[in-house]
């Protein structure tokens, strides 16, 4: 029986939806494990997201939070909002005390990746403050470390991600995933598909 990862997002202007796709297909390389991608709900009205200049949303399936304890692992990919998850990732968050008092995650491997507007704009304090959320759900937190090689330590060019995780910088929206940041996230989702292998046959 395949090993079910999920790829859980939020983003409002795509950055984050262009790294979910490509840690969706590095997960899918791995032998044994199927990806399948998902967003959480909006929770701004269309008017007020029209005005924000978003986008429209993709065809990708809005997932209840019943639906994550179907997954053998789960990587949530969010945009940073001072620091911290934006609010629609935090309120999707909010809504999981069910599958909380269950403990119906806990033992499941968990994996984050991110947006930021700049380099001080929060690619490590979006990560620390999001493991909480894993910690009380009883996840598994797997980092990419270092994993990706040398290119995480390359000084030439501005690129995000760090050993949280996969990660771009958005700037002021202009900015798309360099091919660097879109390896990285390549990357994270073979590995992590590797780590839930791993476990669901250990288990």
């Amino acid at each position: 029986m395949a090993v079910k990862v999920y790829v859980v997002y939020y983003s409002m202007y795509g950055h984050v939806a262009k790294l979910a796709e490509e840690i969706q297909k590095g997960v899918s390389s791995v032998e044994g494990v199927e990806a399948k991608i998902w967003q959480v709900p909006e929770t701004l009205t269309e008017e007020v997201l029209g005005k924000m200049g978003a986008p429209p949303k993709p065809d990708v399936p809005i997932i209840t939070p019943q639906e994550l304890a179907e997954a053998d692992g789960i990587l949530f990919g969010f945009p940073t909002r001072f620091g911290m998850m934006a609010a629609q990732m935090k309120a999707f968050f909010d809504a999981t005390g069910g599958l909380w008092r269950e403990q119906s995650l806990a033992g499941k491997p968990a994996g984050i990746f991110f947006s930021t507007g700049t380099q001080g704009g929060g690619q490590e304090t979006t990560a620390l403050t999001t493991v909480t959320q894993l910690t009380h759900h009883g996840m598994v937190f797997v980092p990419v470390g270092y994993t990706f090689g040398a290119k995480l330590f390359d000084m030439d060019k501005v690129q995000g991600g760090s050993p949280y995780g996969a990660g771009t910088f958005a700037s002021d929206g202009s900015r798309w995933p360099s091919e660097m940041e879109l390896e990285h996230a390549f990357h994270q989702g073979k590995y992590f598909a590797g780590i839930a292998k791993k476990l669901k046959g250990t288990a």
